[in-house]
């Protein structure tokens, strides 16, 4: 039974496509730094893009104050949050994701810096 348990969520794990490592902040505190450009993290001013202080956990496009685009506002209206799984995931290719992005970053393809810059903004506290 317990062979049968294991392997059932090693699949899980293995078919969710995603599965975010833990990251170093300090590491994505560095990888950050071309960020800052477009997003501000000490406070909730918007620039190019939205303020990211506290973004994880928030609901997606809430950013207050910020317009986003379309293609963002119909991405939010899933009911999804910025959790490490869907930073992932958008971080890796957000243009693919979500079509008309604001976003000038390109994807991001080393699946470590993503982890690493998630881990960053989770200490991104509001």
């Amino acid at each position: 039974m317990l062979k049968i348990v294991i392997a059932t969520v090693s699949f899980a794990i293995l078919a969710s496509g995603h599965a975010v490592a833990d990251g170093d902040a300090a590491k994505g505190e560095k990888l950050f730094a071309r960020c800052v450009a477009c997003h501000s993290i000490k406070d909730t001013s918007n620039r190019t893009g939205p303020y990211l202080k506290g973004v994880v956990g928030r609901p997606i496009a809430t950013a207050e104050g910020y317009v986003y685009s379309k293609g963002m506002q119909e991405f939010a209206k899933t009911g999804g949050v910025w959790d490490e799984k869907n930073l992932d995931i958008y971080l890796a290719d957000p243009r693919g994701v979500v079509k008309g992005t604001k976003m000038a970053l390109g994807p991001m393809k080393k699946a470590e810096e993503r982890a690493d810059i998630i881990a960053y903004l989770k200490t991104i506290t509001p």
